[in-house]
């Protein structure tokens, strides 16, 4: 009697190698799933966090100021040239809009799925150093509010200038009507270029392709570009951004073989 119980139950719920294998089949989707909620978890923190920040224009425009006198004793003042570029040439001027508002997620979200199949060896600390850069980053905006370009004398806000070309509105890259969710002043360091140098050096130390390389780093340095030349970001938010990622990179690339998954 009790063979033929046992025989009916693993006839419905399967034997133990059955199962063991469809535990196994199952395994990836749970990781997967479990990858997506940490990877929207950080992406909802970096958002919350932004808006958490001091909203004080007064300060994060005289913080400004400083950056700049930093920047002009330093010879990297290049913003004003390379601002009114953008706005004399009206096309660059919204392929840049495009790329400011799209490739920041779509790229970055692009080169976190493809490593993710590379195996977790390549993964983990790649994940790993984009959060890192990402938490200190946030750190960063929370104690140090700075105001861009776009907010000083003597620029132009090329987004706002082509606002009518595009799903953003006058509020930085936010959706048109969205801009109230956005923290106008998370300037330093810049993100948007930190995740494309991240971008770029997971795809130079993992991709097979040379051409794969050039295009990563292609992206970092057009990233650069644009974030200065719509008003976007000071030449020492994308070099902080830049350094915020290797930071992250070095430590994480370094200590990855002794942390736990």
């Amino acid at each position: 009697m009790r063979e033929d119980v046992l025989a009916e139950s693993d006839a419905i719920i399967g034997t133990p190698g059955t199962r063991r294998t469809v535990w196994r089949r199952l395994a990836p989707v749970g990781t997967g799933l479990r990858e997506l909620i940490l990877v929207t978890a950080l992406y909802i923190g970096y958002t919350s966090s932004r808006l958490l920040a001091s909203d004080n224009r007064d300060a994060a425009v005289h913080r400004a100021k400083e950056l700049l006198r930093i920047e002009r004793a330093v010879r990297l003042d290049w913003e004003h040239p390379i601002n009114q570029f953008f706005v004399r040439h009206d096309t660059i001027g919204l392929l840049a809009c495009f790329w400011y508002a799209t490739a920041h997620y779509i790229v970055t979200a692009g080169v976190l799925i493809w490593v993710y199949f590379k195996g977790r060896d390549a993964y983990l600390p790649a994940r790993r150093a984009l959060m890192v850069a990402t938490i200190f980053a946030l750190c960063l905006y929370l104690m140090l509010p700075t105001a861009p370009p776009r907010f000083m004398d003597g620029f132009t806000d090329v987004l706002a200038l082509h606002a009518d070309q595009g799903w953003w509105g006058a509020d930085a890259s936010a959706p048109k009507g969205m801009g109230h969710i956005t923290n106008e002043l998370a300037a330093f360091p810049s993100l948007h270029a930190g995740w494309s140098l991240w971008c770029a050096l997971v795809l130079h130390r993992y991709a097979r392709w040379r051409i794969v390389k050039v295009l990563g780093w292609a992206g970092a340095l057009t990233t650069a570009a644009v974030v200065v030349g719509t008003a976007n970001h000071w030449v020492l938010d994308v070099l902080v951004g830049w350094m915020v990622v290797i930071g992250g990179v070095v430590a994480v690339w370094e200590l990855a073989p002794r942390l736990p998954e």
